[in-house]
């Protein structure tokens, strides 16, 4: 076929305490499942809007980057729309932009690799690029958010030292 070295159904992954996310990297589709609390065990697809409020505050009172995550994953899905009825139920409208540069802890080289869509190995050239490619669909600028941003930046330094 092509010349083009694209890996098709390249997937990074990111987990939080509550939550774990994953990014296609073809289509920029996220999806998430909830892995800790009341709603354990579902797909973050199938919630109503009134359950997506009730999880985002359920993060923001247990765990800082999950709410952040849930957050980013709003905005891709719901564009803003979301916020006036999170802000008309809870007067932190701005809860998620607070310590938006901090992270979860550092990473391990399996939480870089994963976060980047890599294999073990990975040539420094690779993670280059995966982190360029990463970045061109996540940044803040292009609907990502700043914790996404600043996790795949950690696993890039993770993964060159």
């Amino acid at each position: 076929m092509g010349g083009a070295k694209a890996n098709p159904g390249n997937q990074s992954n990111v987990s939080s305490d509550i939550l774990e996310m994953s990014l296609d990297h073809d289509s920029g589709t996220m999806s998430g499942k909830i892995i800790k609390g009341p709603m354990q065990g579902r797909e973050l697809a199938d919630l109503s809007e009134s359950e997506f409020l009730e999880l985002l505050r359920y993060c923001r009172a247990q765990d800082e980057d999950s709410a952040r995550l849930l957050e980013t994953y709003l905005d891709r899905r719901f564009g803003d729309s979301w916020r006036a009825d999170d802000e008309a139920s809870d007067d932190s409208g701005e809860a998620g932009e607070r310590g938006a540069g901090s992270t979860g802890g550092p990473l391990t080289e399996n939480e870089a690799l994963d976060i980047l869509g890599l294999e073990p190995g990975a040539s420094r050239d690779e993670v280059i690029k995966a982190h360029r490619r990463m970045m061109q669909k996540l940044h803040p600028d292009h609907g990502g958010s700043n914790y996404l941003a600043a996790r795949i930046n950690e696993a890039k330094e993770c993964l060159l030292g």
